[in-house]
């Protein structure tokens, strides 16, 4: 065999492993934020029901990169003023009911212990 063979060789096994594990990567993206989702309609306050069930992941895929982003396609205004609370019209304020910090912090940690697992496999 000669080196430049051998070279060939490694470059194919290097962008074999290279889509494999960009594979991976986005499966556990996918199913994470899944989970996220799920959560947050657990999670969310409940006067109605709407607000809750209104959580919903979007996916994008640009140059082999994926991005999803989470957002309540129902109630969007209430994300803010729930999360952070509010000033009354005639005084006072609304509580905080924060609810989609923790599960963005909990999704982080997850993802992330979630991709370096993927790298140590080899996105097998």
């Amino acid at each position: 065999m000669k080196p430049s063979d051998l070279t060939i060789e490694i470059e194919k096994a290097l962008q074999e492993y290279t889509e494999e594990v960009e594979e991976a990567i986005a499966q556990v993206i996918e199913e994470d934020v899944e989970a996220a989702v799920k959560e947050l309609r657990e999670v969310s306050p409940k006067k109605t029901g709407e607000y809750a069930r209104g959580w919903t992941a979007q996916k994008e895929m640009s140059e082999g990169a994926i991005k999803m982003t989470i957002y309540n396609k129902d109630k969007p205004y209430l994300t803010h003023l729930l999360e952070f609370g509010h000033a009354k019209r005639g005084g006072g304020r609304v509580a905080a009911i924060p609810h989609i910090a923790p599960v963005e912090e909990k999704l982080i940690d997850q993802v992330t212990r979630d991709i370096e697992e993927a790298i140590k496999r080899g996105g097998s």
